[in-house]
C-alpha cells in the first residue's frame, strides 16, 4: 500500500493531507491565527458550579468558559471518589485542566483534570502509576514485552528508586505505533516526557489563573507525531522553513523517520499535484457517487450524522438482492473514507439498503469495520438494528471539515431549504391584512426579490387584485435586487 503525507504551509494556514494509493483519505487544516486547543493545559479558575448538571464552568482565558463534567474531575489531595461535583470543586478555586474537545459552535471547550502529554510512542500520565497498552496492539506477547519494559524503567527513574526521585507518581499509555519498537527508543521517549513535564511543573508553580501552561504542537509537527507511522513511504513538505523544523523534530523524537522527509520545491502547488483541492470541494457536498452508479447521501446535523445508501443508476447483473449487496459493500468502504476525510464525529446512523440475507448483513458490517480500522480516531460500531440501521460513534475532538470551512447559509439560515415564492406571496398578503386592520393608510408598497415580484405579477396576479378590492386600497410593487429570496417589506404610504 502506497501511503504518503503532504504538508502544505502558507502564512495563513497549514494543511496536512494523507494520501493512500493516490486517493485522499484525511485532511487536517489549522488556521495560523486560530489554532485548535485540544491537548493544551491551562491553569483555570472555577467560575460556576452546577450541581444539577454535575458539572462546572472553568475560565481558561478564552472567549467562552470551558465545561467540565464530574466524571472528568480526578480527586486531589486525599479527596474521596465522588459523583457530586460540589464535593470536588468550588467557585473561585484554581484548577489545572486540559482540553479534551475544541469549542464547537456555541459550546465551550470540554475539559478534564486527568492530564496527559503525548509523544511519539507514549502518552505520559503525571498523576497515575498505570501502564496501559493500546487496544489496537493485538499480539499478547508484544503487549507483555512493552508492559514489562516500561514498568521496570518507570520504577527506577534515572537509576534511582521511585520513592526517592521527583517522579514518584507517573504512568504511561503505550501508543499503537510503539508495536515492535526497541527498549532504548521507549526509554528515550520516557526521558523526553519527563523533561517536558518538569518544565510544565515549573510553570504551574509560578502561574496565575487563567493562564495557558502547555500548548500542543503546531499541526505540521503534530502530524509527524500522531499520523505518521512506519508504513508511510514519503512525507512531502512544500515549505523550506517547515521542512527544517520537521528535520529537527524527528531527529529528536524519531530519527528513523528523517529519511522519509522530503522538501517539495515545485512551482505547481503540492495539493494540486495530488488532486487534493478537488477532493476537498467534493467532501463539502452531501452526495458521494459510487463507481457502480449508486451513491450515498451524508447529512450532518447538530445532533448526529446520517448516511443514506442508494442504488441509483446501478441495476446489477443477476438479481435485486445481489445488486443491493454489492452496492452496500461499496458504500461501506466509501463511508469509512468519508468519515475520516470529513472528520465527522459523534453519533453516526448508517442506513444501508435493506438486506434479507443475514450473511450479507454480516459481510457489509465486516467491510465497514475493516474500513474503519485505518482510522486513528476511536470508533465503535454496533450490530445491525431491527430497522436495518447500523449505529456507530466516532470520537469528536475538533470541528468537522464542513464546520471549519463553511458557515450557515445567510438565506436559508442553515435549514437547507428556502420558502417558495408562492409561500412568500401569501405571507405578504397576511402582512398587508394585518396592517390594514391596525393602521389607516392610503396605499401599500411591497418591496421584494425578483422571484416574488414575478410570482405576484403572474400566478398570483388575480389574488393580488382580489386583496386590493377587499381592503379598498391599491398595492404597488417594487423590485429590490439586493433582497434575498425570503426577504420583503410592506411600506405604508
Amino acid at each position: 500500500m502506497n501511503e504518503e503525507i503532504l504538508i502544505n504551509f502558507s502564512p495563513m494556514e497549514t494543511r496536512v493531507a494523507v494520501i493512500e494509493n493516490g486517493m485522499l483519505q484525511e485532511v487536517h487544516i489549522e488556521r495560523n491565527d486560530h489554532r485548535g486547543i485540544v491537548g493544551n493545559i491551562y491553569l483555570g479558575k472555577v467560575v460556576r458550579v452546577l450541581p444539577g448538571m454535575q458539572a462546572a464552568f472553568i475560565e481558561i482565558g478564552l472567549e467562552r468558559a470551558g465545561f467540565i463534567h464530574v466524571a472528568d474531575i480526578e480527586p486531589k489531595n486525599g479527596q474521596p471518589d465522588s459523583d457530586d461535583v460540589a464535593q470536588l470543586v468550588r467557585e473561585g478555586q484554581t484548577l489545572l485542566v486540559q482540553v479534551l474537545k475544541d469549542p464547537i459552535s456555541t459550546k465551550g471547550a470540554r475539559l478534564t483534570t486527568q492530564i496527559s502529554i503525548p509523544s511519539r510512542y507514549l502518552v505520559y500520565l503525571p498523576d497515575s502509576n498505570h501502564v496501559g497498552i493500546s487496544q489496537r496492539i493485538e499480539d499478547e506477547t508484544e503487549k507483555q514485552r512493552l508492559k514489562d519494559c516500561l514498568e521496570h524503567y518507570l520504577a527506577h527513574p534515572n537509576g534511582l528508586l521511585k520513592e526517592t526521585s521527583e517522579f514518584t507518581n507517573e504512568g504511561v499509555i503505550v501508543r499503537t505505533v510503539a508495536e515492535g519498537v526497541n527498549e532504548q527508543s521507549l526509554q528515550q521517549d520516557v526521558d523526553f516526557l519527563r523533561r517536558l513535564w518538569r518544565q510544565v511543573s515549573q510553570k504551574i508553580a509560578t502561574g496565575k489563573a487563567p493562564q495557558i501552561i502547555y500548548q500542543d504542537l503546531p499541526l505540521a509537527l503534530r502530524a509527524l507525531r500522531d499520523i505518521a507511522h512506519p508504513q508511510i513511504e514519503k512525507i512531502r513538505i512544500d515549505s523550506k522553513e517547515t521542512y527544517q523544523k520537521a528535520i529537527e523534530f524527528v531527529n529528536q523524537l524519531v530519527p528513523d523517520m528523517a529519511a522519509k522527509l522530503e522538501h517539495y520545491p515545485g512551482e505547481r502547488p503540492i495539493f494540486d499535484l495530488y488532486n487534493v483541492e478537488d477532493e476537498i470541494q467534493k467532501a463539502l457536498g452531501c452526495k458521494v457517487p459510487l463507481k457502480s452508479g449508486g451513491y450515498i447521501i451524508i447529512d450532518q446535523t447538530e445532533a448526529m450524522t446520517t448516511v443514506d445508501v442508494n442504488t441509483g443508476a446501478y441495476v446489477g447483473h443477476r438479481n435485486l438482492e445481489e445488486t443491493i449487496f454489492k452496492t452496500n459493500l461499496e458504500a461501506a468502504t466509501a463511508i469509512g473514507r468519508q468519515l475520516r476525510l470529513r472528520n465527522l464525529g459523534g453519533i453516526v446512523i448508517l442506513d444501508f439498503i435493506d438486506m434479507h440475507d443475514p450473511e450479507h448483513q454480516r459481510q457489509v458490517a465486516r467491510t465497514l469495520e475493516r474500513a474503519l480500522a485505518k482510522d486513528h480516531v476511536k470508533t465503535k460500531v454496533l450490530a445491525v438494528s431491527e430497522l436495518g440501521l447500523i449505529q456507530m460513534t466516532r470520537k469528536r475532538t475538533r470541528e468537522s471539515l464542513e464546520q471549519l470551512l463553511c458557515e450557515p447559509c445567510s438565506s436559508c439560515e442553515g435549514t437547507g431549504t428556502n420558502k417558495t415564492p408562492e409561500t412568500i406571496c401569501y405571507e405578504l398578503f397576511r402582512e398587508i391584512l394585518r396592517a390594514h386592520r391596525a393602521y389607516d393608510t392610503n396605499t401599500y408598497l411591497v418591496l421584494a426579490s425578483q422571484a416574488v415580484i414575478d410570482q405576484l405579477l403572474d400566478e398570483e396576479a388575480h389574488r393580488l387584485a382580489e386583496l386590493e378590492q377587499f381592503i379598498g386600497k391599491s398595492i404597488s410593487l417594487r423590485l429590490e435586487p439586493m433582497y434575498g429570496s425570503e426577504q420583503y417589506d410592506v411600506v405604508l404610504r
